[in-house]
């Protein structure tokens, strides 16, 4: 049998709610939103899903899902390939800054008209990490909860062993930074069942896990504030060379360790494509053949529009 989908697991939960009518079990009642993003209804708690695909060329977009009315019951999980390590990075920095500058715009709006709220915002997303944890003031956690996902695990399994560990630790160093959540899966079920418990505790509140694996021989799964920096040690070259990376800040020392083994492709291949309809994600075979024909029309309409006005000029 097939696995499941994201979208087939989030459906079955919500159908399994629906049928046993769960009343009086102290679940919290609302409405919440989980958005994902990156490189791919119950009558008493309701879950919207969101999905912006394509890596970081709509990044505009994600302005829509995210407003001061759907803030407070918001969840982000970024999908990452990691069958694409070099890739890795620029789709990381790129969609999480985006998301992380319109929130704080947004927190900073809602602050305006309702201080109490905001501030209940900021302190909350703090609580996933205990108080007593050493790390409570060296990071700097997302203002809504956020989960990471490196898909296609079944790929990047097969990597060089000194590879996996440098995207490893890079992740669990983002990961724990933000405050955020980090697994692993692929299209084994035993993999997908986790996302689904996962998925649950974003949507429904429901099932927080506690478990953890940091072995990266094995699919990671670190639930948010159960990791630390002590644990995850120093960015992954040689002590002696540590000092030749000149960066500002620990992100930017990680950044510089993980690109210099996987270098960012060009920014020709990077860069956002402002047009949707030359974007290849799009691609429609008949749609598109249309619209190279209308291109071709257009452009012997310009020339001999252009033959025509040369004429004109010629014959006054």
């Amino acid at each position: 049998m097939p696995s499941e989908t994201l979208w087939e697991i989030a459906k079955a939960e919500v159908e399994k709610r629906e049928s046993n009518g769960s009343e009086g079990d102290g679940v919290e009642i609302g409405e919440k939103s989980v958005f994902f993003i990156g490189s791919k209804n119950g009558p008493k708690d309701i879950a919207h899903f969101w999905e912006l695909g394509g890596g970081t060329s709509l990044l505009d977009l994600i302005s829509i899902p995210i407003t001061s009315d759907t803030l407070r019951t918001f969840s982000i999980v970024l999908v990452l390939d990691l069958s694409k390590p070099n890739d890795l990075w620029p789709t990381m920095e790129n969609l999480l800054q985006a998301t992380k500058s319109h929130v704080d715009k947004v927190i900073m709006k809602l602050g305006k008209t309702d201080s109490t709220a905001a501030s209940e915002m900021r302190q909350k997303i703090r609580s996933n990490m205990q108080k007593d944890h050493p790390d409570r003031e060296l990071i700097d956690p997302f203002p809504i909860p956020l989960v990471i996902i490196g898909s296609k695990y079944d790929i990047f399994q097969d990597f060089d062993s000194e590879k996996r560990k440098v995207i490893c630790k890079t992740l669990r160093f983002v990961a724990h930074y933000y405050g955020a959540s980090l697994m692993f899966t692929s299209k084994s079920e035993a993999l997908l069942l986790k996302i689904r418990g996962v998925i649950n505790q974003l949507a429904f509140g429901i099932g927080k896990s506690k478990s953890i694996c940091v072995d990266q021989n094995k699919p990671l799964f670190i639930t948010a504030g159960l990791d630390s920096l002590s644990n995850i040690g120093s960015p992954p070259v040689p002590d002696n060379d540590l000092g030749k990376f000149h960066a500002r800040s620990p992100m930017e020392l990680w950044k510089k360790v993980y690109e210099k083994l996987f270098p960012p492709k060009s920014t020709d291949t990077l860069k956002d494509i402002k047009d949707p309809a030359k974007d290849p994600q799009y691609a429609e075979s008949e749609v598109d053949e249309m619209r190279i024909q209308k291109d071709q029309e257009l452009e012997q309409y310009k020339k001999s529009s252009s033959k025509s006005w040369k004429q004109i000029e010629l014959d006054s």
